[in-house]
């Protein structure tokens, strides 16, 4: 079998391939992709080897696809051909996958809201490390795609109010649709003072960096309030410079580092769920109305286009979010 994938050749050069499949083994399953999302923060700054990146070419990047199951290797029992499932695996029109990088989808979610499921995954984990309490304010740096959905689980936990604070208008306004109680635009004010005209005051005891910016990592770390939780969720691309004494020691910071891949692989425990667990939350969430993705999606991308999607994501940041490969 023959299928389409994304590939990244070489830095900062996207490309559409032609590999071949093999028949599913022990244990694996065979995916018709349907959709494919791409996970805006990590696959560009893989594309244009950014610090803490592999820097390595060719590539296949990818990990959030739905489609269906067309074939299955033996001893697979917990799906069979032609369930919907979700699947953890790269940008391809076909895929091959253990069967513990899917799950089925539920009956009554969409295709395109299941399609979040792994980034659902990401922002459940690191809301869960933040030990929100019912009333504490919350704040989100960072309105891209983790940060849209770790604002509103901030909100589904609890957290009140919940503000987001971004360099980008349109990312905000979408984050108010989501339900974020303020917004502020960094563009146009300082992080305190826009946290001051909100709440009064100027610091905040929860703050889930989503950003990857060293620079945000640096103010979350000044705004958190004394004895405040800081949440490290996006994936930093560069040194960060810290003032420890004065910013973490004196106040007694608690600074949590929240990569997905630090998630038990058997048993879920308080505060650290496994990550099949936590798609089963996700799409708990989107069937009782607790969570709302589609109209983070501004584009849904036929294949053709691949490459400028990427460049999109990286220079037009203002107009593109969501960004959706249709496979079929």
């Amino acid at each position: 079998m023959r299928a389409l994938a994304v590939v990244f050749r070489e830095r900062g050069v996207v490309a559409l391939e032609e590999l071949e499949v093999p028949e599913p083994g022990e244990g694996q399953v065979l995916v018709a992709v349907k959709y494919s999302l791409i996970s805006p923060g990590t696959e560009v700054a893989f594309l244009h080897g950014l610090p803490n990146t592999p820097k390595r070419y060719p590539q296949r990047p990818g990990y959030s696809a739905v489609g269906e199951v067309v074939a299955v290797g033996e001893g697979v029992e917990r799906v069979e051909v032609g369930d919907l499932v979700c699947a953890k695996c790269p940008h391809a029109s076909l895929a091959l996958a253990s069967e513990q990088a899917v799950m089925q989808v539920p009956e009554g979610v969409d295709p395109l809201d299941a399609v979040f499921f792994e980034l659902g995954a990401i922002a459940l984990q690191g809301v869960r490390k933040a030990r929100v309490e019912v009333g504490e304010p919350v704040l989100v740096l960072g309105a891209g795609l983790v940060g849209q959905l770790a604002a509103q689980l901030a909100r589904a936990a609890g957290g009140v109010p919940v503000l987001v604070a971004d360099l980008i208008p349109f990312r905000l306004e979408r984050a108010l649709e989501s339900g974020a109680d303020h917004a502020v635009d960094l563009s146009q004010v300082a992080l305190r003072e826009g946290l001051t005209r909100a709440l009064g005051r100027a610091d905040v005891p929860v703050v889930i960096e989503a950003t990857g910016s060293p620079e945000a990592v640096a103010s979350a770390l000044e705004v958190a309030a004394r004895r405040g939780r800081v949440v490290l969720l996006g994936s930093t691309r560069g040194t960060t410079v810290v003032d420890f004494y004065s910013t973490v020691h004196r106040k007694g910071l608690t600074v949590v580092g929240a990569h997905v891949s630090t998630l038990p692989s058997l048993d879920s425990l308080p505060g650290w769920w496994t990550e099949r667990d936590e798609w089963g939350a996700f799409f708990r969430l989107l069937r009782y109305g607790r969570l709302r993705v589609r109209h983070l999606i501004t584009d849904i991308v036929k294949l053709k286009r691949a490459p400028e999607a990427y460049e999109w994501l990286a220079r037009e940041r203002d107009r593109h979010l969501g960004v959706v490969f249709k496979w079929e």
